[in-house]
């Protein structure tokens, strides 16, 4: 009887004792299984897919990451030989492809040339990646970013037969497309000059590799080895190009030193991790699937435009868009923006994104409107400043990660930058704003609003305050909003910092600053916010996209915001195919093809009309304009077309530059459960 007992016993533990084991192993299956599961939502999310036919070719859309000056394309053709297109160099110029594809192979299997077929080719946030395969080998290449510096290319080809095979891997390239640029070789290194940059390339080979300098213009290398059936090797090149300011000679040695597997791993589980953040952090009503694609997209468009400091850009940031040859800088209301919709799954380039701008702050507090790598290609522009949204986007990037160090650094600057709009740009001295310009210069005055040729500006002229400092002969909405919203952040800052007086008196200044806006830019009649003359007796009729302005500053009254939301809603005004445009789609002078800020969506201006509706209780609503915004412009879902600069309202039609970061950014925010 003991006995049974006993062994009923023992049984009884061995089971646990299994069950127990084959749980661990169910979690850690499904453990496995999760594993980058968010990354792999930005599979070809976006397409690269682009064999360049000159220097300049925009046809297709353009890899990089970790802040590289310089990015890839994957080939369109498919049986071209193999390799990914480019470098695409934002090193010089404003953007050039060096060539179609700089490092190409061919392969000979036992002397013969191998008719490879390319079976796939495939992007994510992380890397890129092709596949080829013949009857006798598979080739699998992969292209990963180590750093801003230098991109990994591994090939690994693998024996699929039953014998052994000697394969010759024969490097080169496509023709170079740019006359600046000569090469030049050292043992395994081919070296990459350029006239028109103080960047250098450099392409490291494996040390095995026979490397030869056909000429000034052409190099050929090759590796020669024997495969068994069912082997693979790997080689592994290194394509560098480095700015003056940083060592190529400790470039050169962390690349000897590196593992292609470790530098893919960990940036899988970085962009997974990111991509997890905004994920999960959904409004619960844009949970389906097409949202996290939206969000994947968003996040890529960020990525691609992300930059090093170099030449004179004095901290990392993000272009407007490397697409367009204009957009190569940095801009200061669009670096608070990118700040923003950075803050939610990267808290550290969201803060270098800030300073960026801020590294440029004069001594009286003006921010300059935007900054370049090289003023000889293009100046920084001292002209105007831009809308104040800094310490919106400093208190969004705190609520992230409560970095106080990061609010006391920056709170000083905005203050002296809060300060510099009532100093320099309030020509009456009432407490009221406007835009304006430091060389009196009535174009630079409209750039200063952002909104360069809205219709409110096209009556306006130019008054000078002081010496280097002058005002439109208007007060604006939306600017006085701005300050508003600024005031309650300064004071939201002080109080982190403990500066109780502070933030007492910005309270105070925001009370009275709120009383003056919703009684002077208010119009009973139209039930909408107007710019006015200084005198603030003349409303400068045309409803445009600044007369929501104040809601999501939260500036208006119930009664009034309601009045705003009534026209935001209807079908004729702002309600469109792609709601909350820039001006109202019945005024006589619409014209989103042909005006820029005269009736686009710009989702900047689209996702403050959305969040002036929730400010004010009317989710709803908003909601409903989300997906409305969403699904109407066209290329935001779905897979393969870049985020617009902006959109025609009516049709959805993409409008002016790809890949266009504040976009991108604003769709982050749109989506996000604040």
């Amino acid at each position: 009887m003991y006995l049974s007992k006993t062994i009923k016993f023992t049984v009884a533990v061995v089971f646990l004792y299994c069950l127990g084991c084959n749980q661990t192993k169910d979690k850690e299956l499904t453990k496995n299984q999760e594993k980058n599961s968010f990354l792999k939502v930005s599979h070809n999310i976006l397409d690269y897919s682009i064999t360049p036919k000159d220097s300049v070719d925009k046809s297709g859309l353009m890899f990089s990451d970790q802040g590289a000056w310089f990015a890839y394309g994957l080939s369109k053709e498919p049986n071209e030989s193999m390799g990914f297109s480019g470098p695409f160099l934002m090193t010089q110029q404003n953007g050039v492809w060096l060539s179609p594809s700089f490092i190409n192979a061919l392969i000979k299997v036992d002397n013969n040339q191998e008719p490879l077929k390319l079976t796939s080719a495939n992007s994510y946030a992380s890397h890129l990646e092709k596949s080829y395969t013949s009857d006798k080998i598979l080739v699998n290449k992969k292209l990963v970013f180590k750093n801003g510096h230098t991109a990994l290319l591994q090939t690994k080809i693998k024996n699929l037969g039953n014998k052994n095979i000697n394969l010759d891997l024969l490097w080169g390239h496509a023709p170079i497309f740019i006359n600046s640029v000569s090469l030049s070789q050292n043992n395994n290194i081919i070296k990459i000059n350029s006239s028109k940059s103080t960047a250098k390339g450099y392409v490291r080979f494996p040390k095995d590799t026979d490397v030869e300098l056909v000429d000034s213009l052409q190099y050929k290398a090759k590796n020669s080895f024997n495969l068994k059936p069912n082997q693979t090797k790997a080689i592994l090149i290194s394509q560098t190009f480095i700015f003056p300011e940083y060592s190529w000679e400790e470039e050169k040695k962390q690349i000897q030193d590196t593992d292609f597997e470790s530098v893919l791993n960990a940036q899988k589980e970085e962009k997974n991790k990111q991509l997890k953040a905004i994920t999960e952090n959904r409004k619960p009503q844009f949970n389906e699937d097409k949202y996290a694609e939206v969000l994947a997209k968003a996040h890529l468009t960020l990525q691609n435009n992300w930059r090093i400091p170099a030449g004179e850009l004095t901290n990392e940031g993000l272009f407007p868009s490397y697409h367009y040859k204009w957009f190569n800088g940095f801009w200061s209301w669009d670096s608070w923006k990118h700040a923003v919709g950075l803050s939610y799954y990267n808290t550290g380039l969201a803060k270098k994104q800030m300073r960026a701008m801020f590294d440029f702050q004069s001594e009286d507090g003006f921010i300059v409107d935007c900054i370049f790598r090289d003023t000889l290609i293009e100046p920084h522009n001292y002209r105007d400043t831009k809308p104040p949204l800094a310490a919106w986007a400093v208190a969004k990037i705190y609520e992230k990660d409560k970095d106080v160090e990061f609010v006391n650094e920056f709170y000083p600057k905005l203050k002296k930058y809060h300060q510099w709009w009532y100093n320099k740009r309030d020509h009456d001295q009432d407490g009221l704003c406007e835009y304006g310009s430091t060389d009196g210069t009535l174009i630079a005055a409209k750039w200063e609003s952002g909104m360069d040729n809205a219709i409110r500006f096209d009556d306006s002229k130019i008054l000078k305050n002081s010496e280097g400092a002058y005002s439109l002969d208007q007060e604006s909405v939306d600017l006085n909003a701005y300050l508003y919203a600024e005031k309650l952040y300064l004071s939201h800052l002080a109080e982190i910092l403990n500066n109780v007086n502070d933030a007492k008196s910005y309270k105070a200044e925001a009370e009275k600053l709120k009383l003056t806006i919703q009684k002077q830019f208010y119009d009973d009649e139209d039930g909408w916010f107007y710019d006015t003359n200084l005198e603030g007796n003349t409303f400068i009729k045309g409803e445009g996209s600044e007369g929501w302005t104040p809601l999501w500053a939260k500036v208006a009254t119930q009664e009034q915001a309601t009045a705003v939301k009534t026209k935001l809603m209807n079908p004729k005004k702002f309600y469109t195919k792609v709601p909350f445009q820039t001006m109202s789609a019945d005024h006589p002078r619409f014209d989103p093809l042909e005006g820029y800020w005269r009736g686009p969506n710009w989702l900047d201006q689209a996702y403050f009309g959305v969040k002036g509706l929730r400010n004010y209780g009317f989710n709803k609503e908003a909601d409903k304009a989300t997906i409305q915004i969403i699904n109407g412009a066209n290329g935001i879902l779905g897979k393969g077309k870049s985020i617009r600069e902006n959109y025609h309202p009516l049709t959805g039609k993409g409008l002016n530059a790809e890949n266009f970061s504040w976009s991108a950014a604003h769709l982050i925010m749109l989506l996000q459960n604040d």
